[in-house]
């Protein structure tokens, strides 16, 4: 009798195999565990740098389509004519206005300038807009990337003297001593996979009050 309650006993333990395949299992499981984890931290890191990389596209066109839409015809004197000359420089990839609409909300008119780097990206400067040519601060200033990977183009609206509005590539508001009816800014992504920005900016504030368009230059537009 006593000899089959030890032996029963015996019987009743985990041999070494069954502790090493459980062990084993555990480990597995334990394994795939942390792989899933590491895989939905990876795919949550992406997911959330895409979606900064979009707040951040998403608010520096809205500040750009702001500053555009308050685009203001500040003039100055050009120190070699002593004539009073508007400023708006707008070519195919480039443009510079001046804008009562500042990041900084702060007081006064900004001058920006906007601009495309082939293989990097679409850069942006500014500075104050006092009474004479911005050009000069624009030059000693430093650009800040502002769009990585997005290449820029301009269009420029304009009326035809029979009323008929179309979209050219230049405006030179030295020359034409106004503004453009309305501006259209294209971002265009070096990577496919993404698709284009657009701004459609409508310029009220497109005439000075006290210098008058020159028509004909307009006219040979």
């Amino acid at each position: 009798m006593i000899l089959k309650i030890l032996t029963s006993k015996k019987n009743a333990g985990f041999t070494l195999v069954e502790v090493i395949l459980a062990l084993g299992l555990t480990a597995l499981l334990l394994g795939l565990l942390s792989s899933s984890v590491f895989i939905i931290a990876d795919d949550w890191n992406r997911n959330s740098d895409a979606l900064d990389q979009s707040l951040d596209e998403a608010l520096a066109i809205l500040q750009l389509d702001r500053s555009l839409h308050g685009a203001f015809p500040h003039s100055f004197t050009n120190q070699e004519t002593l004539s009073r000359q508007v400023y708006f420089s707008g070519e195919e990839d480039y443009l510079s206005w001046v804008s009562t609409v500042s990041p900084q909300r702060a007081a006064g008119l900004t001058t920006w300038e906007l601009y495309s780097v082939a293989g990097e990206g679409t850069y942006l400067n500014m500075v104050p807009a006092f009474s004479d040519n911005p050009r000069f601060r624009l030059d000693q200033m430093e650009p800040a990337l502002l769009l990585l990977g997005y290449e820029v183009e301009f269009r420029y609206l304009y009326e035809e003297l029979g009323e008929n509005k179309v979209w050219i590539e230049e405006w030179e508001a030295q020359e034409l001593l106004r503004l453009p009816l309305a501006v259209y800014v294209r971002f265009i992504p070096q990577d496919e996979e993404k698709e284009s920005l657009e701004i459609v900016a409508r310029i009220r504030n497109d005439e000075h009050r006290s210098i008058q368009p020159n028509d004909l230059e307009i006219r040979d537009l």
